[in-house]
């Protein structure tokens, strides 16, 4: 990814733009073939260097016109014909397309790869029951692998969602000064779709000077997004690997050292570390914002920060994607520690099973609540289990058995469609 924006890298995109903006005029017949085949051959970084386009923009002050200068020396006589009919931000936002066409590829399959990892993990632990935790505190049973499935179904949608962006964010423009093409003749308009086609991009159907800023906002909202959904399942890691939790950890290696002084430790630092990166991305979600209302055809208030939001935003979120992909890969799940925590409740966790079963035996649903809620208050009073509070209450006594009451306190009797929800999710995404 970081190669993707290197300096090089950047000034073969735009040379690749001159390259086939001369093509179309050749192709059109506003300039001789020979000539766009001259231009071509002299748009590559080793015939026009980094080097040499630094020199000429240290003493003209322009960076555009630094490549156009510095092409048209290799070009020769042919040189007269480049850039010709342009302004710089058809050269520059046609070259940051392609940058970003080549950037989603990446972006997706780090995707792919994260929910490849989450779906093995929902797949293997499909039937690990745990707790299911809300407000922090211990709620219904589910499955470890409910728990992935809800992540990888996430995932697929930052999938689609990038999928169904890329045609509107990998967009450039050939089209002049102010959005007219005057410059480019009467066959501008040829010319700007045979630039976009030869270059696998979209083009602005109607641009001013650039294209336009809301397409690099929806970019930046994608990464955001993508970013806080990271973020998301990063948390989970280091909330069950806390010692209280202990229901699953981060891999730790043999000679990996947890801290300077603690020598026990041993820390979710990577899913830590993806916190902190995520957050970083989130914050370039409202510079990009900012950018869409420039002044009239535009102003220059753009462009600075879209230097550094966009190169930056892409290399962190495929660095914190490949991090996390590698977590969950490598994550150390412990079934038992989970089935210590659910019994460690004594039974509270089942006062919905048990209100199900009550309504089953023809009580209202809110007596039924009332009911149970009064045992659970009681059995925690008393530091007891459920099961005896509930056995020891005469109403409840004459509606469920004691097998009855064993039966609805049975965390593994009580999964709903979990296995299901998650065999379904596997099949349709993996």
């Amino acid at each position: 990814m970081k190669s993707l924006f290197s300096e090089e890298t950047k000034l073969q995109r735009m040379l690749d733009v001159e390259a086939a903006l001369a093509r179309a005029h050749a192709q059109v017949g506003t300039i001789p073939t020979e000539a766009a085949d001259e231009i071509r051959k002299a748009a590559t970084v080793k015939s026009v260097p980094v080097e040499r386009v630094a020199m000429i923009e240290k003493d003209i002050g322009h960076d555009v016109m630094a490549v156009v200068l510095a092409l048209s020396e290799r070009a020769g006589d042919s040189g007269k014909y480049v850039h010709l009919g342009a302004t710089s931000n058809d050269i520059t936002d046609t070259a940051t397309a392609l940058q970003l066409r080549d950037a989603l590829d990446l972006v997706e399959g780090d995707l792919q790869a994260l929910k490849g990892a989450l779906l093995g993990l929902a797949k293997r632990h499909r039937k690990t029951v745990m707790l299911g935790r809300t407000h922090g505190q211990a709620a219904v049973p589910i499955t470890f692998g409910l728990k992935m499935a809800v992540f990888a179904a996430e995932t697929q949608r930052h999938i689609e969602r990038l999928q169904q962006a890329r045609e509107r964010v990998c967009v450039g423009k050939m089209s002049g000064a102010v959005g007219t093409g005057a410059a480019l003749g009467p066959k501008a308009l040829e010319i700007q779709e045979i630039v976009a086609k030869e270059l696998r991009i979209g083009y602005e159907e109607a641009a001013s000077q650039i294209v336009g800023r809301d397409r690099h906002a929806e970019l930046m909202g994608l990464l955001g997004l993508i970013a806080a959904s990271a973020e998301k399942f990063a948390t989970e890691v280091r909330n069950l690997q806390r010692t209280e939790i202990g229901e699953a950890a981060e891999a730790f290696g043999e000679r990996q050292v947890g801290s300077s002084t603690m020598a026990n430790k041993e820390n979710p630092v990577t899913s830590e570390n993806v916190c902190g990166l995520a957050r970083i991305v989130r914050g370039f979600v409202i510079p990009a914002l900012e950018n869409v209302p420039l002044w009239h055809e535009r102003d220059l208030t753009n462009s600075a920060a879209e230097r550094i939001m966009i190169p930056h935003a892409l290399i962190l979120v495929d660095d914190l994607l490949a991090k996390l992909a590698d977590v969950f890969r490598n994550l150390r799940v412990y079934p038992d520690r989970m089935r210590e925590n659910l019994e460690g409740t004594k039974g509270q966790v089942m006062a919905e099973s048990v209100m199900i079963a009550l309504t089953a035996k023809g009580v209202g649903r809110q007596e039924a609540h009332k009911l149970v809620q009064a045992a659970a208050k009681r059995a925690r009073e008393k530091d007891a289990h459920l099961r005896d509070a509930l056995v020891a209450d005469a109403k409840i006594g004459k509606l469920l058995t004691k097998k009855g009451i064993d039966v609805a306190l049975d965390p593994d009797s009580y999964l709903g469609s979990a296995v299901e929800i998650v065999d379904r999710v596997v099949k349709k995404y993996a």
